[in-house]
């Protein structure tokens, strides 16, 4: 069976809800970062055979956002894509089904990722369609409805949050601690230039002039335990989670071109990692923020490995809770995880993460000299994916 390698990604900046990028629709954002991807990668367009693209939010977005993303890259019409939505892990399960499709020798190589604006999502007007014969009629926000809320439970994916944060034991004070520190080690990546490796900027127009965003938007490097500790609690009373141990709602995208060894040979292109196995699971729709630990332990045991044998974990921080749990679930090492932050400092664009957390993975992994790695990432309705891939040294 043939063997998947990454031969280079990048992505954009993610910006702040209503921020610098809210005038960028997802498939511009998306095209922006396939084309960062295949540059940085040195393949032609011509080497493309497919473009997979997970978004979340496509009310109103138009027919197959991905091959609108393709089309903003500059990709020709005979390139073939399609559009993933498994919630927050579309962009990762992009990947993975990518993989999947050249190991079956259905294509040499592909570009995959995903996107998302959450600045650019619509309201939807239920049961209009028909007309309203009398009385008031109801306006759905589709961001919160079609990505926050629990379809299953009918609540916002912050309730199932808090009882994990209480079934786990996890605190307050310890999901602030880990949320400072998600902002720290974001703002240390930044300055240290680590994030300007897989970040191509781009270009908005303001009333007044053009501006190039370079960073993301939404690390506060500023913040401190007693402004976090300052903050109420989200939706539930008594719960733990709040705005500031939670991301924010995010624009922005990432893509990864991964091919088969055979074709990165013969274009002569020297991977920047292998793609060794990937694994998911499902779980009960409240449990979904235990879920990466699980799609993780299904993945180490199908490879032989235990924890400790990874070097790296990318976990997504749908709130400071879900490391924390999953940590404490395998038995991490806090200095092998989200090692320059994440998803509460850097932002959450939903369709957009779990290749983000891939990407940010491999460029670690590299400017370490090499290793295993793992990211992980939950989803609503409790599916949970994990990637397990290796950067020679």
């Amino acid at each position: 069976m043939p063997e998947t390698v990454i031969l280079g990604g990048a992505r954009t900046p993610f910006g702040k809800f209503g921020g610098s990028l809210k005038d960028k629709a997802a498939v511009e954002l998306g095209g922006t970062a396939i084309r960062a991807a295949l540059e940085k990668s040195g393949v032609s367009d011509e080497a493309v055979d497919e473009v997979i693209m997970g978004m979340v939010l496509q009310g109103g977005a138009g027919q197959i956002p991905a091959r609108q993303a393709a089309r903003h890259a500059g990709l020709s019409w005979e390139v073939g894509s399609e559009t993933i939505n498994k919630v927050c892990a579309s962009g990762l399960r992009s990947v993975t089904l990518a993989d999947q499709i050249l190991r079956a020798g259905d294509a040499s190589l592909i570009v995959a990722g995903g996107m998302e604006s959450m600045s650019n999502a619509p309201y939807a007007l239920p049961d209009a369609r028909f007309g309203h014969r009398m009385g008031d009629g109801k306006v759905v926000d589709l961001m919160v409805h079609d990505g926050l809320w629990c379809a299953f439970h009918d609540v916002h994916m912050i309730i199932h949050g808090s009882q994990t944060a209480k079934d786990q034991g996890i605190s307050r004070e310890e999901q602030d601690e880990w949320a400072l520190r998600s902002h720290q080690r974001a703002w240390k990546a930044i300055q240290a230039g680590w994030f300007a490796e897989e970040i191509v900027p781009v270009q908005v127009k303001t009333r007044m002039a053009e501006q190039t965003v370079v960073q993301d938007e939404a690390v506060r490097p500023d913040t401190s335990l007693d402004k976090l500790a300052a903050l109420k609690p989200a939706y539930v009373k008594d719960g733990t989670i709040t705005a500031g141990n939670a991301p924010g709602v995010n624009d922005g995208a990432a893509a990864l071109v991964v091919s088969i060894r055979e074709q990165a040979e013969k274009l002569g292109l020297k991977p920047w990692a292998r793609i060794l196995g990937h694994a998911s699971v499902g779980m009960e729709a409240k449990d979904f923020p235990i879920t990466p630990a699980y799609a993780v332990k299904k993945l180490l045991q199908k490879h032989q490995l235990s924890p400790q044998d990874i070097d790296l974990y990318e976990i997504n921080e749908a709130f400071a809770a879900v490391a924390l749990a999953n940590r404490k679930i395998l038995g991490i090492d806090a200095e092998k995880l989200n090692v320059n932050g994440g998803a509460v400092a850097l932002g959450h664009p939903i369709g957009a993460s779990g290749a983000r957390i891939l990407l940010t993975l491999v460029m670690e992994l590299r400017r370490r000299g090499g290793g295993m790695g793992i990211a992980a990432i939950c989803s609503g309705a409790a599916q949970g994916d994990a990637v397990l891939v290796r950067v020679d040294a």
